[in-house]
């Protein structure tokens, strides 16, 4: 990647700096541009992300700036999106015309467009000058163990070109890299596990045990693969790593906001207060309408995801969730 130019990372969460890190670690040059002045000058002077990831230590090749610097784009040969999907179109009214033109774009974030429902790839491709290169990076890829060097691995999906040149830049000891050619699937899987993920945290907060979990992992991963199917996309995408990994991931791991969302929730902490609690974008809670209005246009019942929407925003107690589900009438397992 280095021939092709610096890469960019826009978004200084924990994920944007965990993997400015991870690019730096490969011998690459990186520039992390974070959303201030502020907190751009404070990684600068410190190395570290005190706010969302603490255990970080930026090496000292990562140069940090902020969104304000007309030069954050300077010589970049791919961008790096490290951002919540609500933040889309203010990126991508601030990215197209800094866009130096061949640079590919490869997207961090797992979800759908708030509002509309489209897939990323899809509201990117509308802002993106035509004929950018576009990819997808997903996975089982928690910020927190990738910025101390734990072995994990991804999947990237898009234009074949710029999927060689991402696997090639990331894969080494720590990390390693899958080319999928199912975009669309990687995709809905990226969205939908973090809806399922929120049903595991409202099990975890009912005191549930291991044999709810396991139900609600594999019978979430139907529903996942049923709604990609449906869509056009492969059914082995969701055995993967952006499917099954990922998913064993969210629903398990103390790491994931989602599955701590669900946990509040079933505390009694309405939706509305969670991202405030824990400071940090809910995916999962941003993405279930637009997921459900997917599967219904498709003519495909998300029996999880639609008990995970009654709670969030219908106010339905997490415990009459999880009792809708057990009720349901008998059936053959697919």
């Amino acid at each position: 990647m280095s021939a092709a130019g610096r890469v960019v990372v826009v978004g200084g969460g924990s994920w944007g700096s965990a993997f400015a890190r991870l690019v730096a670690l490969h011998g690459d040059a990186v520039t992390l541009v974070c959303r201030t002045s502020g907190q751009a000058a404070e990684m600068a002077a410190t190395r570290r992300n005190a706010a969302y990831l603490p255990q970080l230590s930026l090496p000292p090749s990562v140069q940090v700036t902020a969104l304000q610097d007309p030069a954050a784009l300077a010589g970049a040969g791919l961008v790096v999106l490290a951002l919540p999907s609500r933040a889309v179109p203010e990126a991508g009214a601030w990215l197209t015309p800094r866009l130096p033109a061949g640079c590919g774009v490869l997207s961090l974030t797992k979800g759908l467009e708030p509002g509309t429902g489209r897939r990323l790839s899809d509201a990117w491709a509308a802002l993106l000058p035509p004929g950018t290169p576009f990819a997808v990076l997903s996975g089982p890829n928690h910020a927190e163990e990738v910025a101390l060097g734990q072995p994990c691995a991804a999947v990237v999906a898009g234009e074949p070109d710029l999927c060689a040149r991402v696997q090639d830049l990331l894969t080494g000891p720590r990390f390693r890299v899958y080319v999928n050619g199912d975009l669309l699937g990687v995709e809905v899987c990226a969205a939908a596990k973090n809806v399922i993920a929120v049903a595991a945290g409202m099990s975890d907060g009912l005191g549930f045990g291991d044999n709810a979990k396991a139900a609600l992992l594999t019978r979430g991963l139907a529903e996942m693969t049923r709604l990609g199917t449906a869509l056009g996309a492969s059914a082995a995408t969701f055995r993967g790593l952006a499917g099954m990994g990922d998913l064993v991931a969210t629903c398990t791991s103390r790491h994931s906001r989602n599955r701590m969302a669900g946990e509040l929730m079933a505390q009694g902490v309405p939706a509305a207060e969670i991202e405030g609690r824990l400071h940090q974008v809910v995916e999962g809670l941003a993405t279930v309408g637009g997921l459900l209005a997917r599967a219904d246009e498709a003519g495909v019942e998300l029996p999880i995801s639609r008990e995970v929407e009654r709670a969030a925003f219908a106010g339905r107690p997490a415990a009459e969730c999880l009792a809708s589900l057990m009720s349901r009438a008998p059936a053959a397992e697919e």
